[in-house]
């Protein structure tokens, strides 16, 4: 089969964690061929198109790469189709998800389904779960945040755009400076945010669980937070470590699984701290090497297995 990988640039990945290269890798090794491009690669003339060019991959991580000049291609000319740009969700990237959108009307075979993607903003996402989150409330009105914060007096602020723990303050009620805090998130009222009661379980890690094709990957990637930083993310410093999924997991995933893979989501990352659901992440999810070096469990491979299904049961 053929696979186009929309990334960022090749040269900005991190091939010893990347889990973009990782699939790619698991797809060359199952025989497939393996193409790139980038959002800015995209374009719609006599069909949806991308300059796209085919990779060999290999296994050193500081030589991953050999990398072919770019042609014209039709989306649909490839069984696959990967969204794999990571946020900001800006207007450049609703854009290229209307162009997939394009794409899918006119034969290509997009994942995760870009209709999905553009209808899950990856923190408003959870209130349709309201069985498993803790007291949140999005708004742009700053009256309405300060009293969310004097109600609960700790607090979590988001922006809604945000992702690798990028834009996210802790406050409680005594915090001197909240009000700058407060005023920043919400542009003085121009911009929407999200709160969400601290949730102190934060000690025990950031939890990522990973659905493919609705069913659950055995072990999460509990994000531990480095000293003096409330952010677990890994890219806001965080070390991850792997661990079976809890009973409190697993029916959370039980539950979302279903519903998520039914609208084509094909691969869901799950945010779990403590007991609640804090994000459902349907972008770019990782984590696929992390927990395969820890535990052994081939993400990548059963990733690739559940693609090749879909599209085999989706032939043309």
């Amino acid at each position: 089969m053929k696979f186009l990988f929309i990334l960022d640039p090749l040269e900005s990945l991190k091939a010893y964690k990347d889990t973009s290269v990782a699939m790619m890798r698991a797809a060359q090794s199952r025989g497939h061929q393996v193409y790139y491009c980038e959002q800015a690669d995209l374009y719609a003339k006599g069909g949806v198109h991308a300059n796209a060019g085919r990779l060999a991959l290999a296994d050193n991580d500081e030589d991953w790469y050999r990398a072919h000049d770019k042609q014209r291609q039709a989306l649909a000319a490839f069984d696959a189709v990967l969204m794999r740009k990571d946020p900001p969700f800006d207007l450049e990237y609703l854009t290229s998800v209307w162009l997939l959108s394009q794409a899918e009307r006119e034969g290509a075979r997009v994942f995760n389904n870009p209709a999905a993607v553009r209808d899950h903003n990856e923190k408003l996402g959870i209130l349709e779960f309201p069985q498993f989150i803790a007291p949140t409330l999005a708004t742009r009105d700053p009256a309405a945040v300060h009293a969310f914060i004097d109600e609960h007096r700790d607090a979590i602020l988001k922006r809604l755009d945000g992702m690798g723990g990028e834009s996210i303050f802790r406050v409680k009620a005594e915090d001197p400076n909240r009000n700058v805090i407060v005023e920043t998130m919400t542009l003085q009222g121009a911009r929407s945010c999200m709160a969400q009661r601290y949730i102190p379980e934060i000690a025990q890690g950031d939890k990522r669980v990973l659905l493919i094709d609705g069913k659950p990957v055995p072990h999460a990637l509990a994000r531990l937070a480095k000293s003096g930083e409330t952010r677990a993310n890994l890219a806001a410093g965080g070390r991850g470590v792997a661990q079976p999924l809890s009973a409190r997991d697993r029916e959370i995933a039980g539950a979302l699984g279903p519903v998520l893979a039914a609208r084509g989501l094909l691969l869901v990352g799950l945010d779990v701290i403590g007991d609640y659901l804090t994000e459902v992440n349907v972008t770019s999810p990782t984590c696929f090497r992390e927990i395969q070096d820890q535990t052994g469990f081939d993400v990548a491979g059963t990733f690739l297995e559940s693609l090749e299904k879909k599209i085999k049961g989706n032939a043309r």
